[in-house]
């Protein structure tokens, strides 16, 4: 690993049954091993420190902050220890190891900034996926591509991930969600940096462990979360940081949208309750507007998704 100075982050919560054969599975390359406890109920932490590793270092948290509380909290250790390349691993050993090279790579070549894994690709240990997971996934990817301008990745929750120094400390880890919202969080706010983003294919392993990911709140909640993203990096990369021609698109397209639609409603229920039909012109008045501003819009989207950062442009 030359000597690129390298973390892992690993968040425990309720790990306890895990959390050393993971540690003890890493490369003595490490330089540095963070696990944060999270305030687990059956101190994770303290079985880390069982080891005796020298490189392992155990943090703890008084109060329980979320998955990606914990991870913060590595990444500003990882950052204090002069890292400059920080790998996050869950706890649970659904993560596999043999693949941190395949992961650091494109970060140590300066192909990438950021990688992450993408279990989409191998189709026998999607089979092993609870189903709930895999469709929850599958429909997750569509949002978070609109709401990331990352149009070209899969797999948005994936927790198997590896930062540059170079792009965290540009992050303000401060405004990061610090729940199960935390690596879509860190996409589109990556996107708002320029940041390039790659996938790296890897399967994980399902070996019959519960998820703490409540997909019921994930579908209530992640949709909001996910349009506030979307807003803020639309408003800040186009018409904050820039303002070219997906900008103008959205200021004409996205009002004349709403407005015919609005008046088209209207003239229908009118039409509607009083039995007389609307003229041609009156149609077309409608028509043609919704039309041409849905245009706008498409090209809009067209231009966000050539827009995606990449180390050429």
């Amino acid at each position: 690993m030359e000597d690129i100075k390298i973390a892992v982050v690993i968040p425990a919560f309720k790990v306890v049954n895990h959390i050393k054969e993971v540690i003890a599975s890493l490369p003595r390359e490490i330089d540095h091993i963070i696990v944060v406890d999270d305030n687990c109920p059956f101190s994770s932490g303290k079985e880390a420190e069982k080891l005796n590793r020298e490189n392992v270092i155990v943090l703890y948290h008084d109060m329980n902050q979320g998955v990606g509380g914990a991870v913060i909290t590595g990444y500003k250790k990882a950052l204090e220890l002069g890292c400059e390349i920080i790998i996050k691993m869950d706890g649970d050993g659904q993560m596999d190891p043999k693949y941190l090279n395949d992961l650091i790579a494109p970060l140590m070549k300066n192909e990438a900034d950021y990688t992450k894994g993408n279990r989409f690709t191998y189709f026998k240990s999607l089979k092993t996926m609870p189903k709930s997971r895999l469709f929850g996934n599958s429909g997750l990817s569509f949002l978070l591509k609109a709401a990331s301008g990352y149009w070209n990745i899969m797999d948005p929750t994936n927790g198997y991930t590896a930062m540059h120094k170079r792009v965290l400390g540009k992050l303000n880890l401060e405004k990061i969600s610090k729940r199960f919202f935390f690596e879509s969080d860190i996409l589109i706010n990556l996107n708002i940096i320029n940041s390039v983003v790659k996938d790296i294919d890897i399967p994980a392993r399902y070996e019959g462990e519960g998820s703490s990911l409540n997909v019921k709140k994930v579908l209530f909640q992640f949709p909001p979360k996910l349009l506030k993203g979307f807003i803020k990096r639309l408003f800040l990369k186009y018409f904050i940081y820039d303002f070219n021609m997906a900008s103008v698109f959205m200021v004409i397209g996205l009002p004349m949208f709403i407005v015919s639609v609005f008046f088209g409603v209207v003239e229908w229920i009118d039409s509607a309750l009083t039995g007389r039909p609307r003229s041609a012109g009156t149609i077309m008045l409608v028509a043609l507007p919704i039309i041409i501003s849905f245009q706008m819009l498409l090209q809009a989207i067209q231009i966000d998704i050539n827009s995606i950062p990449n180390k050429n442009k």
